[in-house]
């Protein structure tokens, strides 16, 4: 049984279907946008001389759009790219057994298309609104919508019932895994009223991690003092860049850990301590940086942005980073023993991605089962 998804618009005049709402981009190209998509439409008669067009656009959203009340754009589009279906203007899409079930089930009111995406754009990013926030949140997002028009990209206002539109996501999966070995930070820091140091060593066994996994920070400390360290302490954070319209940039701690390991004075520690960073334990944290979210779907973080070498930074809207700190504290010693007076730090890189999924091949056979989820 396959599952599609489906949206009619208001007037019950166009239906719009879809196999799948996550495309991914495989760097060297992106899921087209149409291999399990079908539009249906009846009652044409009612067209009374106008068209009918499916618009695919990436669109970047900094505001809710009920408060565009000043004549103000709370949205910009990144990239747009509209195909005329009724009457015929020539778009001949490959069709897939799914294209072909679909049209047989619709008959000769039937319509397919394909929309190949930019391997430039960005993928798709919601920043978490605020628990009393209402209305479309920030970020960027795809959105497939079929419309009745004179003309493709009306500067008219389109009837919202003579629409029928849906978000999708573009979304990234880890790449192969390359051997090469994770990030190594190291330090060594000296205190007053003493003449040796303290050597901190971090790193991570590998550059990727995928969200949801634990992550092993390998420490090594050699106190060669006489303070004694009293604590660990590893964060993580995010940062999110909107480049977009603005400089704004945004850092958000989405772990904070403290592990309770003593190391005295002159001695050694080597240990990997584990650390596994989730959204949901950070539901409340407004303008953190998620996957962008479908609606009644839940999410996860977002994961690391990846700039390909020759692309435009201001295209991709919103730019996700990560990295790890690890904190010594370290007591003052003396008279201030026991009370922490500083602490030694190294920061490391952090890679967070989706791992790419096993291939499962569709039995065609089954094509002609298919159920419809309508949103």
């Amino acid at each position: 049984m396959l599952r599609l998804y489906k949206k009619t618009s208001g007037n019950g005049t166009l239906t719009l279907y879809l196999g799948k709402r996550d495309y991914v981009d495989h760097v060297q190209n992106v899921d087209p946008i149409g291999k399990s998509y079908l539009l249906d439409f009846a009652l044409m008669y009612r067209l009374a001389g106008r068209k009918v067009f499916v618009k695919l656009a990436c669109a970047f959203h900094y505001g809710r759009e009920d408060l565009d009340v000043i004549g103000l754009s709370f949205r910009k589009d990144i990239w747009v790219k509209h195909i005329q279906l009724y009457p015929d203007a020539g778009h001949k899409p490959n069709l897939t057994p799914m294209h072909v079930c679909l049209l047989k089930k619709a008959g000769e009111q039937g319509r397919a298309f394909t929309f190949d995406i930019a391997t430039n754009l960005p993928c798709s990013v919601t920043l978490q609104p605020g628990p009393d926030n209402a209305g479309k949140a920030c970020g960027v997002d795809f959105e497939v919508k079929t419309y009745i028009a004179t003309e493709a990209d009306p500067e008219e206002k389109l009837d919202r019932k003579d629409t029928a539109r849906m978000t999708v996501r573009k979304i990234q999966f880890a790449p192969d895994a390359t051997g090469a070995p994770g990030p190594r930070a190291d330090i060594c820091k000296s205190f007053m009223m003493s003449d040796k140091p303290v050597h901190l060593q971090a790193s991570l066994e590998k550059e990727i991690y995928y969200h949801g996994d634990p992550i092993n920070v390998n420490i090594k400390v050699k106190n060669e003092t006489s303070r004694t360290v009293t604590k660990i302490k590893i964060i993580v954070e995010q940062t999110t860049d909107v480049v977009l319209y603005s400089a704004d940039k945004y850092t958000k701690t989405v772990l904070s850990q403290d592990f309770g390991e003593t190391i005295d004075a002159n001695s050694t520690f080597d240990k990997s301590l584990a650390i596994t960073p989730l959204l949901a334990e950070n539901k409340k944290k407004r303008g953190l940086a998620l996957e962008g979210r479908l609606k009644d779907e839940d999410t996860n973080l977002a994961s690391n942005t990846i700039i390909r070498a020759g692309m435009d930074k201001e295209v991709l809207g919103i730019l996700v980073s990560y990295k790890i700190k690890v904190n010594l504290m370290v007591s003052s010693g003396g008279l201030l023993g026991g009370l922490t007076a500083s602490d030694i730090q190294v920061e490391l890189p952090l890679i967070l991605m989706h791992p790419k999924p096993q291939g499962k091949r569709i039995d065609q056979s089954s094509l002609p089962q298919l159920t419809c989820h309508s949103l």
